[in-house]
Order: C-alpha cells, then structure tokens, then sequence
C-alpha cells in the first residue's frame, strides 16, 4: 500500500509499505478521505518536528477486516485516533484522553495520509446513515469541539465567544448551539471563515486588526460568558480570552501553541476566571464525544459538508498541504482521499 510521510519542512513524499495485518481487537480500515489538521500544518511547517509515522488523525473510511469483532467488512467508519491503555482510572471513567499511556494515531502510531490503516476496534465508529464517508472525516475535528464545550458546560441562553474560525473554530459554533449558547460570538480572519460560521450559527463574525476593541465595545452592556480558544500558534489569544470573559466566567483553551503564551494572572484571580484545558475528546456516562458528534452531524450534513472546501487524491498530497497552509486560498478543511 501507499503511504505518506513528512520528509522536512513543507515536504511530503509517498513510499510503499506492507499493508498492516491486523489482530484480534484491532481493525483494518481501508482509508476514504483524511482531513488536514491545523495541529499538522505546525509540523509541515517546521514549528514541531514532524511525525517518524505516517500522519493523519481525521479519518473515516471502510472495514477491510476486523478479526474477533462485530464490525462487518464493508462498513463505513469514523475512527477516533487515540490509543490508550483501557485499564487505567482515567480510561475507566471514561476520561480517556487523560491516559499516561495515550498516544494519537498519526503522531505515535501510524495513521491515516496512506491506503490502510489499523486501529483499535473501541476506537471505530459506524457512519450513521445520513453520515457518508467525505462527513465522516469531520467526526474527529467537531469531536474535539464537542468535548471543550462539554468541559465548559455553558447555560442556556449564555453568550459564547469563539476566538478562531480555522475548522475546530468553526465546529465550536455549532457545537456551543448544540449546547445551548443564547449567542455565539466568532473572530475570523478570512471572508470564506465568517460565511461558515453565520452558517452554522454564529450571530455575530469579528474581523480585522480591531477584533478585540469592538468585541469589547459589543460586550459591554452584557458580557462574555464563555470563552473558547482556538487559534493558539504564537498568539495572545489566551489573554485576550481572560480580558474578554466576564467575572466568574469560562475560557476553555483548545489551541496548540507554538510559544509560551501570556497571560495576565491577576486579572484571572481577581474576576475569578474558570480557565480550563481541553484535550482531544473522552466519555460523559454512557456516550463518548465522538458519538455526539456523529448525530450532529447526521442533523444537519449539508451545513457541515461546506466546510469541505478542497480534496486531493493521495498521490498529489504535497499540493494538498500546500493549499490547506495557504488560507488565501479559500482553504477551510482540505481532506486527502484514497
């Protein structure tokens, strides 16, 4: 089978590999569409060191084999790319994203930029009729949305902020709808981020160097309740978000950041802000994060499906990276498909 691998900043190659086989608890998916992370976009372009694995985390595709396991060969899936022990007292809870043994498909593990991938059976999810394979590859991004939103557990009728409008921004508005924000707020950079985000939801789009001058001055007769931060890199979007929240509010952070960011300690203890870190997505009682994000996606799949905005076969994945680093180019998910 092919599959990809980052040979050096901003280059992507091909090589043939043996097909993996997979064992008893493991599935053997035959890869669809994987999309583009921005968290993949810091190692293209050099931030981190890139993966030794193939990469790639957004994945759905169908089951090529499933040895031991209920799933049937031909099924379309989601995969969540998270190995864990499932034994420890995180995993048990399901706070499984908290594993000491975690590791993400993509970074640790091979992934899903290549024809096939294996994976842990508990980590695939059935597509839901109204789900096709090219939505399936968005399960992973808005699960991530969903999670944060669960950790900051706004109340019906509050006012959410989201700092960001790259693809997990974008997830986060119609996951804050789904959690019942009275009023999502978005910053975006691009005209083709604050179209989606009216789309899915949001009432207002800031744009522009002033974004935090007119957030302020729109948020004065009522406050922001609940921050999300999404941009990360080397932003101060951390401290904006603890200026922008109201006293005794919520800043969930879900930014990858490539530089220490600041952060205005007083101002968090003295309006006694709820800061709060939000890693990949986990299990709540009986449903895990991706399952809910599945029905949300299967109630409204053409709102999400504009978010697909580029796709590239696997042999042209090198200009796939070029396009999705290039948000002049109207790039909001580009997904790579097989």
């Amino acid at each position: 089978m092919r599959a990809a691998y980052c040979t050096g900043a901003g280059a992507m190659s091909l090589r043939e590999r043996a097909t993996p086989e997979p064992a008893s608890g493991e599935v053997l998916v035959r890869v669809h569409g994987c999309g583009i992370c921005g968290s993949d976009l810091h190692w293209f372009h050099g931030g981190f060191p890139p993966p030794a694995v193939c990469p790639g985390h957004e994945i759905a595709g169908v089951v090529a084999a499933a040895p031991g396991s209920d799933l049937r060969v031909g099924q379309p899936v989601a995969v969540e790319p998270l190995v864990v022990c499932g034994t420890c007292p995180w995993c048990r809870t399901g706070d499984y994203q908290l594993c000491p043994r975690f590791c993400v498909v993509g970074n640790a593990v091979d992934g899903g930029f290549a024809d096939y991938v294996c994976v842990p059976a508990r980590a695939v999810f059935p597509l839901p009729d109204a789900v096709d394979l090219d939505l399936g590859s968005l399960t992973e991004p808005l699960a991530v949305a969903v999670h944060a939103l669960r950790l900051a557990h706004p109340q019906a009728g509050d006012r959410v902020l989201v700092l960001g409008a790259g693809t997990i921004g974008l997830m986060a508005v119609a996951a804050a709808r789904a959690a019942g924000a009275g009023e999502v707020w978005v910053t975006a950079r691009y005209a083709q981020q604050e179209r989606l985000a009216l789309e899915l939801g949001a009432n207002r789009v800031f744009r522009g160097a002033d974004a935090e001058s007119e957030l302020r001055a729109a948020a004065r007769s009522r406050l922001v309740d609940v921050v999300v931060e999404t941009v990360g890199g080397a932003a101060d979007t951390i401290g904006a978000a603890v200026r922008l929240v109201r006293r005794g509010g919520t800043v969930v952070v879900l930014g990858v950041f490539t530089e220490e960011p600041r952060l205005d300690a007083t101002s968090l203890v003295v309006k006694e802000v709820r800061l709060v870190g939000s890693m990949t997505y986990g299990r709540s009682g009986t449903r895990a994060d991706f399952e809910r994000a599945l029905d949300l996606l299967a109630g409204a799949p053409e709102r999400f499906r504009a978010l697909i905005t580029h796709r590239f076969p696997l042999g042209e994945i090198g200009e796939a990276f070029a396009v999705a680093a290039d948000k002049g180019s109207g790039a909001v998910k580009v997904q790579v498909c097989c």
